[in-house]
């Protein structure tokens, strides 16, 4: 397996970690190169590693695909240069997606110009930003992995902590991951206080130090944005409404849904799906009554990659690129 890292200028003072991964002997340059996205407070660690089988990075490149994953600006390895550590949904949807979506275009040894992406949580909706608000982008098929696109019927929770979006934003978190690391396994004795985002008993959590390596402080500017999207349902960015906007964006869109999810409902995951002018649209169901999944189970369970991973290569192998030199808008 080749891995290499690549710090990307984004030209506003923050060069973006993206690591590549290829295994050269399946490597297939007829496939599209392959882009995952981190979520809220969360950086890309999760996508190279699994505690019990291959990780996401590793599964696709198996599968002959040239894979990057993307720290953002305050994400991971991402270096600040100058740059402002305050930012929002544009300034990762827009400014930095575009930055990465373009260097990997300009320097992928595969023969598509194009970059598929996978969005996992809120990479999601920052994935649908740079195809639905970005007019000259990089992106070919969209993967979303429990990211919304509009909130629709939130958990009572959210929606009264949501009431409060300037409270959100005038507090600042710090030490997120030595926090999780302590209340991880605190929260473990009592699983069924995690279930709306991890099934203990699917998921190998012997070392949950190794997990928490994923947790990334949370940005009080993206937190009041949260909030505030959350209460009004749509999301509008530079007086745009990104729900309206998706109406336009013919991508490829395949919509990953886990079957107990207790952060993103299954409406609001599914919200990116009914409005998308995608010829090409699948939604991909995960669980059932006997295996239930939540949030981060589509990620790091022992069924991710028979349940996951495979049927999302097999959904991106069987597509047409009818729509690959014009670009898909």
């Amino acid at each position: 397996m080749s891995i290499t890292y690549h710090y990307i200028d984004n030209g506003e003072g923050w060069k973006l970690e993206c690591k590549r991964t290829v295994d050269p002997e399946p490597f297939d340059p007829e496939r599209p190169p392959l882009l995952i996205v981190p979520g809220y407070g969360m950086n890309a660690f999760i996508f190279g590693y699994h505690p019990t089988g291959a990780s996401m990075e590793a599964y696709f490149a198996a599968a002959g695909l040239e894979v990057w994953s993307a720290n953002l600006r305050n994400q991971g390895g991402s270096i600040r240069v100058g740059g402002h550590k305050s930012c929002g949904l544009w300034d990762y949807g827009v400014t930095d997606l575009s930055a990465v979506a373009t260097f990997i275009a300009e320097n992928t040894a595969s023969a598509h110009k194009r970059v598929d992406a996978i969005g996992c949580s809120l990479g999601g909706t920052l994935i649908f930003m740079q195809a639905a608000l970005v007019e000259e982008n990089r992106l070919g098929a969209l993967v979303n992995m429990g990211g919304p696109l509009a909130w629709r019927d939130p958990h009572a929770l959210l929606r009264t902590a949501a009431s409060f979006p300037r409270l959100w934003g005038a507090v600042r978190f710090e030490g997120t991951r030595r926090l999780a690391g302590v209340l991880f396994p605190l929260l473990l004795r009592v699983p069924f206080l995690l279930r709306g985002y991890l099934h203990a008993e699917i998921v190998d959590t012997s070392r949950p130090q190794e997990l928490v390596k994923t947790v990334d402080d949370p940005n009080p500017v993206l937190n009041r944005q949260l909030a505030e999207w959350i209460r009004d349902g749509d999301l509008r960015l530079d007086g745009q409404n990104l729900t309206e906007a998706m109406r336009r964006v013919s991508n490829p869109l395949l919509t990953v849904v886990a079957n107990a999810d207790g952060i993103v409902p299954e409406q609001t995951t599914l919200s990116a799906h009914n409005v998308s002018a995608a010829r090409e649209r699948e939604v991909l169901r995960v669980g059932d009554d006997v295996t239930r999944f939540a949030h981060a189970d589509l990620f790091i369970s022992r069924y991710s990659q028979e349940r996951v991973f495979q049927p999302i290569n097999r959904w991106l192998a069987g597509l047409s690129r009818d729509d690959e030199a014009a670009g898909a808008r």
